[in-house]
This record gives structure tokens, sequence and C-alpha cells, in this order.
């Protein structure tokens, strides 16, 4: 592997106009194509296998030409105090806003709250339902401003008026600025950390180009693969992230090269031969656990996690060709400005932050072991207590119209309002489908929990019935998850009795059967993912037990990062802090996303610390040495690379959804865990009282496994034999 590498390196090095060409003619094709292809489709979610996406599925074959998928609001009208919604001037007011409504291009329908007997109990609180012709995605801009302008008369006669619904989600997430900040917080470590323009503007140069071609390809063939406009999501925020730190860790291993008096070429091609050989695997233990995202059985999910995978790929070409091409352009240019203006390379052998912090380890190990595996033991407690959902409105700040309209329902209407259960009755072949279908909602209306049910809706064959059951309690509270289980369990009762059977959906029940199949998938993700990346460890590092240190750090992190997100955002504490206002329950992908994303990320940093320290073991340190001089080589990269990560994600805590701070929050909480206390901490006072035994290897297995030869070890046996190319002649390369 080491020396296929060095060969690469070398070749990009020698023809790097032909290389940078090569990859401007594939940025400049993908993008044209791009351009071309027709537009990505708003693909909506379903998770095949569970109960609500049946009943889904159902109500789309019985119920032909209705959308089952189009978008709702719900406009909430509330009276000013001491006065009743139904006084004359106010239920004027509520019935011109509702005509107004209707009279949307994209509007199927505006219910009457009057006529609909949506009217609180006390009088002072109604509802108006609309219903458009098409799904969220799809409303123009034209229709929201018209929902927008009645609400704002409607509230000009006094009342006070808030919609909620699946119509005032605009979508898109993070509107960019986090990612601008992360970039430029990146900017300022690399520059840091390497004290030249040249070498802190690379990695973000073509971390940024292979993010293009990336995006640009996801975009192209978008139609033809059927990918959503949220497909490409995670793949840009991981390929900017790995190809920012697989760039970094190549130029700095070049620079470190450079020291030892190597020529530009040469030692471009050392680092590519060695730092490119862990960004190949570290690449690997990434697209596994991205791939692996295929077990969870959620389509778009399963696409996500390919389109990222993906984008890592391209990310560790451009770590491999690319950044060497631009090494040979401006050989000088990423050397720290002092060692341009002194006219020599030298070589550091003095020590740094890293040999003394791996020095202190070395003496402290079982203290800094204990502390390390007992902080983030503790930090992971609550998450024995993790309750999964899908955070709803109640979850956004009461400063959104959203939030506003969901009180006034749950105060006026009851907490269960906000999340009704939809039952469907599959009637077909009963002789008496009303009966069936009254039958059902009698049984259902008399369980503990149910507060009413809805007059049954049925299709044009009459053999398919549709109503709605509200809830005592909210849709996030674990009662309600109790009531939806019990209503299933009556059915085998019901059907022998009636002949007909049912279905549970609507979005709460949805919420509930996708939290209980992430949750049932994510020990199964666990072990094909974690298992393939022990195979995976075992081989580069050729040891037993470094694998299994290395998968158990990192359950030990993620595990603790859990810990955290429940404390912060299931049991508020300190959630003021970070601007969340109501705590909940944790959304259901949170832990797939945390495994998936932190997994990759924590490999790449136990493969370039710890194959640092193999390489040195390999060539005859003992393995104390061996520590401190892996930690005098990589400490400084890995800690810059774990910040620029840490920068990107907790970015995101500054936005407004409760969701996208959550995911922020736990990232950087995880990457600060695993980079900081694991792998700088815990891996060190490991391998220190392992001793020889952490590299141990029975010689039946040494003989199995194929010598990929990261640590470079046969090419510290060739010869220099490339001159210096004559654009280096400035420098006097030397070794001190």
């Amino acid at each position: 592997m080491a020396t296929f590498l060095y060969r690469v390196g070398r070749m990009a090095f020698r023809r790097r106009w032909y290389v940078a060409l090569v990859w401007a003619a594939v940025l400049a094709a993908v993008g044209l194509g791009a351009l071309k292809a027709p537009g990505a489709s708003d693909e909506e979610f379903s998770m095949p296998g569970i109960e609500s996406q049946k009943a889904f599925d159902l109500m789309e074959q019985r119920f032909p030409g209705v959308s089952a998928d189009g978008a709702t609001a719900r406009v909430v009208f509330v009276a000013p105090s001491g006065e009743k919604v139904t006084a004359t001037e106010n239920k004027k007011a509520v019935e011109d806003a509702v005509a107004e409504l209707a009279d949307g291009t994209q509007v199927a329908s505006a219910v009457d709250p009057f006529r609909a007997k949506a009217v609180s109990k006390d009088g002072t609180t109604a509802y108006a339902t609309v219903t458009y012709k098409v799904a969220a995605t799809d409303l123009t801009d034209a229709s929201r401003t018209q929902l927008e302008h009645v609400l704002d008369e409607a509230r000009g006669s006094g009342l006070s008026v808030d919609a909620g619904g699946s119509a005032m989600d605009e979508g898109g997430g993070a509107g960019g600025m986090a990612e601008v900040i992360g970039v430029a917080i990146a900017a300022v470590v690399l520059l840091v950390t390497f004290g030249s323009l040249a070498a802190a503007g690379l990695p973000l140069l073509t971390a940024l180009i292979g993010v293009g071609v990336s995006m640009a390809t996801i975009l192209a063939l978008a139609s033809a693969l059927g990918l959503s406009t949220t497909t490409g999501t995670l793949a840009m925020m991981l390929g900017l992230a790995v190809g920012i730190d697989y760039a970094l860790f190549v130029v700095s291993r070049y620079r470190e090269e450079r020291s030892r008096g190597r020529t530009p070429q040469e030692a471009t091609a050392m680092a590519v031969g060695t730092a490119g050989s862990a960004v190949v695997f570290a690449g690997l233990t990434v697209v596994i656990a991205l791939a692996g995202l295929a077990v969870v059985g959620i389509p778009m999910l399963t696409k996500m996690g390919l389109a990222a995978a993906g984008a890592v790929v391209v990310a560790v070409f451009i770590a491999l060709t690319l950044v060497p091409a631009f090494l040979g352009f401006w050989p000088n240019a990423v050397l720290a400005r002092r060692t341009r203006k002194r006219g020599r390379v030298e070589e550091s052998v003095t020590d740094n932050g890293g040999t003394r912090w791996a020095r202190f380890v070395l003496r402290r190990p079982v203290p800094v072991l204990l502390l390390g595996v007992v902080g983030l033991g503790a930090l992971a407690t609550p998450m024995t207590s993790l309750q999964l959902g899908m955070p709803g409105d109640e979850a956004k700040s009461t400063s959104t119209t959203e939030r506003r309209a969901y009180d006034a329902l749950a105060e006026g209407f009851g907490p269960g309002f906000n999340g009704p259960l939809t039952v469907v009755v599959d009637a077909k072949g009963t002789d008496d489908a009303k009966a069936a279908a009254g039958t059902i909602a009698k049984e259902i209306g008399g369980t503990e929990g149910v507060v009413s049910v809805s007059p049954s809706r049925f299709n044009e064959a009459g053999d398919t019935a549709v109503f709605s059951v509200v809830p005592s309690t909210a849709p996030t509270d674990e009662k309600t998850k109790d009531l939806v289980t019990t209503i299933r369990g009556e059915r085998p009762g019901v059907e022998s009795e009636t002949g007909a059977t049912f279905e549970v959906t609507g979005t709460t029940a949805l919420n509930i059967d996708i939290s209980d199949k992430v949750q049932a998938a994510l020990v199964p993700y666990l072990i094909v993912v974690v298992g393939l990346a022990i195979v995976l460890l075992l081989v580069v590092f050729r040891s037993l037990l470094v694998p299994l240190k290395a998968a158990l750090g990192f359950l030990l992190s993620v595990l603790a990062a859990l810990g955290v997100v429940v404390l912060v955002f299931q049991q508020g504490h300190g959630a003021e802090l970070l601007g969340v206002e109501t705590s909940g329950p944790i959304m259901s992908m949170m832990p797939i996303f945390l495994v998936g994303i932190v997994f990759g990320l924590a490999m790449d940093y136990e493969v370039f610390l710890v194959s640092r320290m193999r390489e040195a073991y390999v060539h005859g340190e003992r393995p104390a040495q061996a520590i401190t001089s892996g930690f005098r080589h990589s400490a400084r990269v890995v800690v810059a690379a774990a910040l620029i990560m840490i920068a990107v994600f907790a970015g995101f805590i500054g936005e407004s959804d409760s969701m996208i701070k959550m995911i922020g929050f736990g990232l950087a909480s995880a990457v600060l865990f695993d980079a900081f206390v694991v792998r700088m901490a815990i891996v060190p006072a490991v391998l220190a009282l392992l001793g020889d035994k952490a590299w141990w290897l029975p010689r039946w297995l040494d003989r199995l496994l194929p010598n990929v030869d990261v640590e470079g070890e046969a090419l510290t046996r060739r010869p220099e034999t490339d001159p210096a190319p004559a654009e280096t002649t400035d420098l006097e390369v030397a070794r001190t």
C-alpha cells in the first residue's frame, strides 16, 4: 500500500498539470451535468414495514385523487380576554378570514370552524383547517404570502391568530451561516497550526473542490437515482469535514518530510505513501459507517448514507492526487513563514505540547485511564432514560406562530388535540362496512385515554373508512405511546367480531413507529459497523487489542454524547443557555446519526494518531518511546482537526430550529469527548499499560492477514534518487 501510494504521490507531483486539468475537467463535466439534469424531486418520507406506513399506503390506494400528503395549515383564532370567539364581530372576522383563505390558487378547502363545530367548550378558541392540493415542499411563495397576509388581517380585528401545520414548514434546515462560520474557524485553526496562509488555504481549497465535485454529481444523478433535495445535506457536511482533515494530514506529513532534508518531490511522495495510507483506511472506516445506514431500513437514510460515502471517497482521491499536485505547484509556500525567511528547512527535534502530554500520561496511566472512563461513564448515565420521538411545534421557540398555535390549541381543546391519531378501517369483504366501522369506532372511543372520535369518512367504493381519535395526552407523552399500543392490541378481538380490520396512523403514530424501528435497528447497526471496522483496523495495526480498544473507546464517547444530549434537551438542564425553551424527546434519528458520523471521524483520529505510534514501534522504538513519538508528530494535527470539526458542528447550535441545535450539540460533544478524552488520554494510557502486548498478534492470524504496510516500512529502505526541482533552489534543504 505505502509503496503504491508513494508512486501515486510522485506521479501527481511530476504530472501536476495533468492532474489539475483532469480534476478541472471532472468538476466541469459534473457541473454541466448538474445544470442540464432535471431538478431533484422532493421525495416523500417512507418507512417500509411499519403499520403507520401500511395505513398511509392503503389510504393512497383506496382514496384515489385525494392527496394524502397535501399540505395543511391549522389556523387558530383566540378571542381577546373576557370575550368569546362566537361574538358577532369576532365571528365575522373569523368567517372573512376563512373565506379569503379558501380563494388561494393551491387551496383545496378551508373549513369554517363554526360549521365544523371546531370551537372550544368555553367559546374562547376556534380553529380552521386549510388543506392544499400539493405537498408542503411544492407550495409557492404566493401561497405562503397569502396565508401570512390573511393572518395579519385577522389580527387587525383584535383576535390572536396563529397557524401551525405542514404548510408552515418551509424546509431547508440550516440556512448556510453555520457552514460559513465553521469554514472561517477552520481557516483560523489551520493558520495557527501551520503558520502559513498557503498551508492553511490548501486543505480548504481542495476540500471545497471535492465538495463541489460530490454535490454536482449528486445533482446530476438525482433524477436517475431518485435522490431527493435533502440527500446531499450529509454529503456536503461530511465531505467538507473529512476533505479538510485528509488534506491537513498529508500537508502536515509533507512539511515533516521536508524538515528531514528530503526534496519537495520525495517529501510529497513520502507524505502520500505514509499519511496517504492512513487516509485510505480512515476513509474506508467512514464509508463503512455511512453505507451501514442501510441496515436501519429507511430508504431516505440509506440514500443519504451512500451519497455521503461517495463524497468521502472523492475526498480520499483528492487527498491522494490533487493535494500532491498543488504541493508541486507551491512546494515552499506551504512551509512556515519563519522557515521561508530563514532560507532553510529545519527538522524540529525539540519537545512540543504533544510529547509533554504523552510523558504526563505515561507517568500516570492508571489515574488518567480511571478519570477518563469514570468521567465519560458519569456523563453517559442520563442516556439510560433516553426517550426517542420526533419533536414538533411544541419544541419551537415561543416567538414562532407555530408554537403559539400549538399552545392555544392545547389550552382550548386539550394537549392531545395537537396529535390526533388516524384510524383506517379496511372493511372490504364484509357485509355491512358502515356497521363494522361504527363498531370499531365505538370500541376505540371507549378506550381509556381517548377524548373523542370523529365521524367516519368513507371512500367512493364504501369499503374503507377513516376517522380521527383525539388522545387525552400530548403527542410526545409516553402515555400516548401506551394508548397506541393498547388500541392496536384490541385489533384481534374487533376483527373476529366485525370481519373488518383497522390500522393506526397519523403523524403521532408514525413518529412512535419510527422511534421503535430506529431503536430496534441501533444494535444491529452497531454490530455491523463496529465489527467491520475492527476487521479493517486489525489489518491496519496488525494487533488484536488496538482495534478492540478503539471500538470500546468510541462506544464510550458516543454514550457520553447521548447522555449530555438527554441531560440538556430531554431533561432541560442548562437548556436555556442554548436557547432551548422546551425539553422533550430526543429526535428518533439522533442516535443513528451520532453513531454513523462520529464513528467515522473517531476512527480518523485513531488511525492518524496510532498509526504514527505503530510506525515508530515497527522502526525499532520501545512502546513508551513509540507513544511519545506518535504524539510528537500527530497530536497537534489531530487537535487541529478535532477543533475544526467541533467548530463546524457547534455552528449549528446557533440555529433557531431545536432539532438542528440538537444535532450540532450532539456531534460537537461527541467529537470533543472522543478526540480529547478517548484518543488523547485513554488511548495512550491503555497502550502504556499494555506495553508490547498492545501490538501482539497470533502467528496464525499474522500469516492470514495481508501486509498493507501502512507504516511505510518499505519506503525507509528506498534510496532518494529524485533531484530537487529547479523551482525550489531558493531554499537550502538541510537537516539540523
